[in-house]
């Protein structure tokens, strides 16, 4: 792990880096994509980069990492770094990037803090980055090594669902007719797709049926800034533009969030769209015949806006012990209950294996509620949609 002397530099620099790494990245970003615009059009999330949610992330995940190796020096923080490197590999990020995002982040680094970056700081920061880098190579290498799918791939939509006023599932074959490769409830893929204006664009999207089906399916939510942020590009151009017959290029499955081979008792609280990985565990429990308690919870705007509630509601009665819970924050009544998520009342049985998914701060609410219960923090689990903010504030 990282040098007695790198790590002595570190622990003493840290607060200089973490008061100025929300600079740093964005001048590291801005110098990454003057030098390379085509990984802004091509692989980076334009809306992320234009809310500023990336840098916010790349901040928090370096800072982390590297508090991490000083605070626990035998120690690597594996669960971040399984995250990061299911993300990349989604994208097919590959070992020769690297090299490019150091180029350019200690350049950011030696701008923004100038003489303080001495020689021996640099040489620890170095040593930080390329403790993080490889792991994140090697973990990734495994991934792509265990992938039956080299690549992106080409799917069909057969069939288009609007769930919602704001979300639509889409359903895909192989344009090869060849074999589908399998993959675990809770996963995603990346979809990508070209804009009006040339760009590749690409996005995650849970896999909402369980596996062992032919085909793949996801549900996409229109994203609309609403004064807040951009539009989602992919998001409204799906919406837009993309119905049956029409062909789009799906990664192959990757992410953590996945359902541990347990007969525990198991909590699945989602949010809004993040009801997406929860729909296909629901299906996979059922299938499997589960038969430990699993309770259902989910918030949403209204029921009307509750995308995939019928399967929600259809896949959780076919378990012997399985309940669920709604919250609702208007037209409730004869629904479920009003207001945000209360696990107050809500039995939480002991041993209780949760996943959650949806905004941060309904997942940092339901996560403080679960500890109150007595549910081990090492039991909890989450997804996060889009950059992974948690890291820089937890």
């Amino acid at each position: 792990m990282l040098s007695e002397q790198s790590a002595a530099t570190v622990r003493a620099t840290l607060p200089a880096v973490g008061a100025a790494i929300g600079e740093i990245t964005e001048r590291f970003y801005a110098r990454l994509f003057e030098a390379h615009p085509a990984l802004l059009r091509d692989l980076f999330n334009r809306g992320n980069q234009a809310a500023g949610t990336q840098k916010q992330a790349l901040a928090g995940s370096i800072a982390a990492f590297a508090t991490h190796l000083v605070n626990n020096p035998e120690q690597r923080p594996d669960l971040m770094l399984e995250r990061i490197a299911h993300k990349h590999a989604s994208l097919g990020i590959t070992p020769e990037q690297y090299p490019l995002v150091h180029e350019h982040l200690f350049a950011a680094i030696a701008e923004i803090l100038g003489d303080a970056v001495t020689a021996e700081v640099a040489a620890a920061w170095t040593e930080v980055y390329w403790l993080m880098a490889n792991a994140l190579i090697a973990i990734e290498k495994r991934l792509y090594a265990q992938s039956e799918q080299r690549g992106r791939r080409e799917w069909r939509v057969v069939e288009r669902t609007d769930e919602t006023a704001d979300v639509a599932t889409f359903r895909l074959r192989p344009v090869d007719e060849g074999p589908v490769p399998g993959y675990r409830a809770g996963q995603y893929v990346s979809v990508g797709v070209t804009l009006p204006d040339g760009a590749r664009q690409i996005r995650q999207y849970s896999l909402t049926a369980a596996p062992g089906s032919p085909e793949r399916q996801f549900a996409v939510k229109r994203v609309t800034g609403a004064g807040a942020g951009p539009d989602g590009e992919v998001s409204g151009h799906l919406h837009a533009h993309v119905r049956e017959g029409d062909v789009l290029q799906l990664s192959a499955p990757y992410g953590d969030l996945v359902l541990a081979d347990t007969e525990a008792p198991l909590l699945l609280a989602s949010a809004g769209i993040g009801v997406t990985p929860m729909i296909a565990m629901l299906e996979q429990l059922a299938l499997d015949g589960h038969r430990a308690p699993v309770t259902v919870v989910h918030a949403d705007r209204s029921p009307a806006a509750h995308a995939l509630r019928a399967d929600h509601e259809a896949y959780t009665a076919k378990l012997p012990e399985g309940r669920s819970v709604f919250f609702y924050e208007r037209d409730a009544e004869g629904a479920g209950r009003p207001g945000l998520v209360d696990l107050a009342d809500v039995d939480v049985p002991a041993g209780t294996h949760a996943y959650l998914c949806g905004p941060l701060p309904f997942m940092r609410a339901v996560r403080t509620q679960l500890i109150d219960k007595g549910v081990a923090p090492a039991d909890i689990h989450y997804e996060v949609f889009g950059p992974d903010l948690w890291l820089a504030k937890d």
